[in-house]
């Protein structure tokens, strides 16, 4: 166990580098809530979360008077509505997604997560009734986020559930026109999901969990491209090597993992409820000097998406894993590095010039964290063109036994080079083109399933 003046002392260095804590995340079992009867589901909902989560800003911004260091999100996750709201129909799925918007409001948190099923080897009534149910349920709520797993490494992929949801992007997309379709940033779809991800739109409460947990999101890509910079400001590039850098990455995470730890265990404390995980995710933000694309820049790349990008973002995403084990026997979720398009400042502007394209990307993805995240695309790309892009991507994830995960927003009215802009978190960029599109239909239409690869069988 990390002993308690290390922490603090960790806790003085990431101060003075401005770091943050990307969310607490607290996770609540809605289980029990379920009932034959709409109304009263909903009110049990509502219940629930305002009893097990009322306290959980203001103990967070407790946690930033204390310690000083900005806690950016607060946010809820719960378990999947699909289970939750098994059995009834369209509308009480709709008065679910509703109740949850209402007690996040209620609470003042700034995300629910758990508009969720898992269909990795088929899907129930109840999960076909959510999916369907998703244009409208996004639409009608603003907090509420959502997300369907679609695969695993055991399972294989559900091809049916992702020929549909390239049917249901483009309907999401439509409903939300006004917002140049940001409805489609509430939805990730899933390859190997995480039960205990604090990060939005893919958090939910895993049957795994317990009735309630404490997890935090720790972000630091500003904190490890400071410690970067001073390292060859000290030294000189020419007197280091890729593992000298390497070393720092690992070094900067281990601090970071340290002090999300200390600020998830005393909430949980406060809160009278588990601590669970410490997500160590280089996370960006639209902010300069906060971004994915500036560490790649410093570690040589002229240009984002140039040969040599995926060995820099391999790189750089086990050494902070590698940190983050060190620091903390609790670190989960996700922990690594994400490449989020529209919400990283430089990674936009790669895209705006030409240099970071769908193909590279998806390169990438395969030693990231996540996936092709927070990437916009003409609102006319067909359906099965997209869905073919979700298998492309679940296909990684299973075949490398790693999460991965899709976040399309297909603009409505726009083509490749607009520009797009959805705000605050959610960040801006341009509308990549799309290679061949229309050209992947007889391969969606097949449907069924994509059996697990031969080394599922490890038992």
């Amino acid at each position: 166990m990390i002993s308690s003046d290390k922490i603090i002392k960790t806790v003085a260095m990431v101060q003075k580098e401005n770091l943050d804590v990307r969310t607490v995340t607290m996770g609540i079992n809605l289980m029990d809530c379920r009932d034959t009867d709409a109304d009263m589901m909903c009110a049990k909902v509502v219940d629930k979360i305002e009893r097990k989560a009322g306290q959980l800003v203001d103990v967070c911004d407790a946690m930033v008077t204390k310690y000083g260091i900005p806690i950016v999100n607060k946010r809820i996750a719960v378990s999947p509505a699909a289970d939750v709201a098994a059995g009834h129909s369209m509308s009480g799925y709709i008065a679910l997604a509703k109740a949850l918007d209402q007690a996040a409001r209620s609470i003042g948190v700034d995300f629910i997560g758990g508009y969720s099923a898992q269909v990795q080897k088929g899907a129930s009534q109840a999960d076909e009734m959510l999916m369907e149910s998703l244009p409208e349920a996004m639409n009608c709520t603003s907090k509420v986020c959502s997300s369907i797993n679609v695969g695993t490494s055991r399972a294989g992929i559900n091809m049916e559930a992702v020929g549909r949801l390239g049917h249901i992007l483009l309907d999401m997309s439509r409903r939300s026109k006004d917002k140049d379709g940001f409805d489609c940033a509430k939805l990730v779809i899933f390859t190997n999901q995480p039960e205990d991800n604090p990060f939005m739109a893919g958090a939910y409460h895993g049957h795994g969990e317990p009735e309630t947990v404490i997890n935090v999101g720790v972000s630091g890509p500003g904190v490890v491209k400071r410690a970067l910079e001073r390292k060859i400001e000290e030294n000189g590039a020419d007197n280091l090597g890729l593992d000298d850098l390497a070393e720092v990455i690992k070094q900067t995470a281990c601090r970071v993992t340290r002090c999300g730890e200390l600020i998830g265990r005393e909430v949980a404390k406060r809160l009278d409820t588990r601590f669970g995980i410490v997500d160590l995710s280089l996370a960006p933000t639209p902010t300069v000097g906060d971004s994915i694309g500036e560490i790649l820049e410093i570690l040589g790349m002229d240009a984002i998406g140039a040969p040599g990008s995926t060995a820099c973002i391999a790189m750089l995403n086990d050494a902070v894993k590698k940190g983050g084990a060190f620091a903390s026997q609790s670190v989960g979720g996700l922990s690594g590095a994400f490449i989020p398009v529209c919400e990283d400042s430089a990674l936009a502007a790669a895209a705006t010039r030409g240099e970071l394209r769908l193909e590279k990307l998806e390169a990438m993805t395969c030693v990231c964290s996540v996936g092709l995240d927070m990437i916009a695309i003409p609102g006319d790309t067909p359906a099965e063109t997209i869905s073919a892009m979700i298998a492309d991507e679940m296909a990684i994830g299973m075949i490398n036994k790693k999460t991965t995960a899709v976040r399309f927003i297909p603009v409505p009215g726009k083509k490749a080079g607009d520009k797009v802009s959805f705000g605050g978190l959610f960040g801006a960029g341009t509308i990549m083109e799309v290679p061949n599109m229309g050209k992947s239909a007889r391969f969606i239409n097949f449907g069924g399933h994509i059996p697990a690869p031969i080394h599922s069988l490890n038992n």
